[in-house]
């Protein structure tokens, strides 16, 4: 049986041939990247309904996109953090909570890890180059920066990809207070946090890189997961 993944979407206006207007879009490095792993992508909406959805999915992926409003983990916004989209926030948590409860597989992208973060009570570090003095993580809009990260032995992620990478990375907001019940599993040389895992859940990963754009390793482990669920 070839699993289900449901893949977190964006809420954006955008323009294509002779529209512009509300639209729901999906970067379509992740759906190619399931489709690689030997999973089916189904996209779903930026909207709470959804979450009914996940009792049909064999797995989730939360997808990257912009900041986390920061009232979600009681914070005030500092200056640098973008527009809240709240109604993909409240979405994205509740898609989480009821994958969590049937104990599904998830990977996490990006704001993916924020999302899960911030969803079991942890905070996020707003803006990354005010705490490690460089702007590596997210060089200028449109373009990944390379970040070497060293991977726990032992750790989910290391089983998938070894114990170092270099990730593609365009985040400038990152854990903080870590949630209870994650483990930090991946750093890069300036302490940032670029991996994290549940403990209590099979396959509940957090990478703050974007494996959809140069290496679908990950996504095979969140497959292989799934089917390891369906049988």
């Amino acid at each position: 049986m070839t699993p289900l993944i449901g893949i977190t979407a964006y809420g954006e206006e955008a323009a294509y041939g002779v529209w512009k207007h509300e639209a729901v879009l999906l970067p379509r490095a992740y759906p190619d990247a399931v489709l690689e792993a030997g999973g089916l992508p189904l996209l779903l909406a930026p909207r709470v309904e959804m979450a009914a959805v996940v009792d049909r999915l064999d797995g989730v992926v939360l997808a990257g996109g912009p900041d986390v409003d920061p009232a979600r983990y009681g914070a005030e916004a500092a200056p640098q953090t973008g527009t809240p989209r709240t109604e993909r926030d409240a979405t994205e948590m509740a898609v989480l909570a009821r994958a969590l409860e049937l104990g599904l597989p998830v990977l996490a992208v990006c704001r993916g890890l924020q999302v899960l973060n911030v969803a079991l009570g942890g905070t996020l570090a707003q803006h990354v180059p005010d705490d490690v003095g460089h702007a590596g993580h997210n060089p200028r809009p449109g373009v990944f920066g390379r970040t070497a990260i060293a991977l726990d032995d032992g750790s989910r992620v290391a089983a998938a990809l070894g114990s170092s990478i270099i990730g593609q990375c365009h985040h400038h907001q990152a854990v903080d207070r870590l949630a209870e019940g994650l483990l930090v599993t991946g750093r890069a040389p300036d302490g940032t946090v670029e991996a994290v895992e549940h403990a209590d859940h099979p396959f509940v990963v957090g990478v703050q890189w974007h494996p959809e754009q140069d290496d679908p390793r990950i996504f095979a482990a969140l497959v292989a997961a799934c089917r390891v669920e369906v049988q």
